[in-house]
């Protein structure tokens, strides 16, 4: 994907997709939102992790890196193949997902599913995921193992396994791919049926000209597939315990900072690989979007690192990251890389330097460049090209919801900037964005349907309620008009991010 090309998109996660199954996923409502999207002149879907989720139902702390969710696998393909009957529904609610509810209950339907494709499926389809496992076998077969394992042991972490199995003896290994096997075998036939969905999907809106961003968060979790099978390439003792763990220092936003806890790599290990694990990720990550966003990427200039036995991120020291040399080293492998860096927060000169030395662009939230005067770095009129322009994220407030809370001087100044009000501040934000001269222009869905705070899908440092914001086809389709496609496809065709013709001009 060019990144240099003037386009627009909108940031939604699978789950906040309407279907009857508890929450969004790669079945009809994705193809129907592809349309939507094409309609309204939209190039981009941008979505967050499609990893597995981790603790507090996040998308940004999973099992595996190389993964996908399997509760974003659809039902409705597996009940077309015959693998599946139509299944009695639970009383789901229809805007929140409520993952303790729905994640159990999609497990017995992919467990169903997974018993359906054993007894029933054709030679074809059996030697496809044959072929496939074999394929994927490089992340596939730690994987599966680890959740076969973990299954049973109802989530124990792995430094907390048999000593045999922690420290993966072949003995051992072999002893418990033989016991699960079962087990085994169903955790390969969901990651199949997600990367067939994933690919599926992501062919059918290249057709239609909209491109997939997928989001890649730059560590790992430490009770995950990806540590337990190369915990070499982590900090961590001899009983496979973080001995340093990532997070930011305090600043005006946390006293305390914030220890996110993951392990940090040994990058003295990876450069002895040419940074084989991380190609391997970036080439995985390509096969399902069409460009992606790399989170905290500051990371790789420096980092910080804080004592594993802190649990909160006072004391710590910055640390010289891979460099460009880790980019060099992936795309010497798969070529040109379509890269955005999430480039926010403490930002330093050198991180600058490392993402233009690479090439990429960097983000841009409007919603920051209202505290200052106007030399404010979030301006638009300060962009660069190589930006990508965003009204807010999935961390920030909805449009609306910023402009109720923000000062009575950041309103007149954003007022006076935008040349709006309550009312329209979300349509203002969304078209200084489309006019800027950054190469992408990303909004928020909630932006998009000028929705309040309560529609926001996450609030950082809060755990607990996150992750679980849905929308209906109803507020898509104002009083039968499909306002918000019609307003959003103007805005992109006028600013040269869409097409022309949308314009309808005499």
């Amino acid at each position: 994907m060019d990144l240099n090309q003037r386009t627009a998109g909108v940031l939604l996660h699978p789950t906040s997709l309407p279907g009857p199954h508890g929450a969004g996923d790669f079945g009809p409502a994705a193809y129907r939102f592809v349309d939507w999207l094409a309609s309204a002149g939209q190039g981009l879907w941008q979505m967050l992790p499609t990893t597995p989720i981790g603790p507090g139902d996040s998308p940004y702390q999973g099992v595996s890196a190389f993964a996908g969710n399997p509760w974003l696998v659809a039902l409705e393909p597996l009940i077309e193949k015959g693998w599946l009957s139509q299944p009695a529904l639970p009383d789901f609610e229809a805007l929140k997902v409520d993952y303790g509810r729905v994640c159990p209950w999609r497990e017995q339907q992919l467990r169903a599913a997974a018993a359906g494709f054993l007894a029933r499926a054709s030679a074809a389809d059996r030697q496809a995921f044959a072929a496939w496992c074999d394929a994927e076998s490089d992340w596939l077969a730690d994987y599966a193992l680890f959740m076969a394992i973990r299954s049973p042991l109802k989530g124990q972490p792995w430094w907390e396994w048999s000593p045999a199995l922690a420290r993966r003896e072949a003995a051992a290994l072999q002893a418990a791919r033989q016991s699960y096997a079962d087990e085994i075998a169903f955790w390969q036939f969901v990651q199949w049926q997600f990367d067939v969905q994933i690919r599926a999907l992501k062919a059918y809106a290249n057709e239609r000209g909209v491109r997939l961003m997928g989001d890649l968060p730059i560590f790992v979790a430490h009770d995950s597939a990806d540590c337990w099978s190369r915990p070499e390439l982590y900090h961590l003792d001899e009983h496979f315990r973080t001995t340093v763990v990532a997070g930011v220092p305090p600043d005006a936003m946390s006293a305390e900072g914030q220890r996110w806890g993951n392990p940090l790599y040994r990058w003295d290990r990876m450069a002895a690989e040419n940074y084989a694990w991380w190609t391997a990720r970036v080439r995985r990550a390509l096969v399902q979007a069409d460009v992606f966003r790399i989170d905290h990427f500051r990371g790789f200039a420096g980092y910080y690192e804080i004592p594993g036995e802190r649990m909160d991120a006072k004391v710590g020291r910055w640390l010289p990251g891979p460099g460009k040399a880790l980019f060099d080293a992936i795309e010497q492998a798969l070529g040109r890389l379509p890269i955005v860096a999430e480039d926010l927060g403490f930002i330093t000169e050198d991180v600058h330097a490392l993402r233009d030395a690479c090439g990429f662009p960097g983000m841009k939230i409007l919603q920051f460049g209202f505290g200052g005067d106007g030399s404010h770095e979030f301006l638009p009129h300060m962009w660069p090209r190589a930006s990508v322009a965003y009204t807010g994220t999935h961390d920030n407030d909805t449009a609306r919801g910023w402009w109720n809370a923000a000062s009575a001087r950041e309103r007149a100044f954003a007022g006076s900037y935008l040349a709006c009000g309550e009312h329209d501040v979300h349509w203002a934000l969304i078209r200084a964005c489309c006019n800027s001269v950054a190469s992408m222009a990303v909004f928020p869905l909630q932006d998009v349907l000028g929705l309040g705070s309560e529609h926001r899908m996450n609030v950082p440092g809060v755990l607990g309620g996150n992750w679980g914001w849905r929308f209906s086809w109803e507020m898509l389709d104002v009083a039968g008009g499909n306002e918000p496609a019609r307003v959003l496809g103007l805005i992109t065709a006028a600013s040269g991010r869409g097409p022309f013709e949308l314009l309808r001009l005499p």
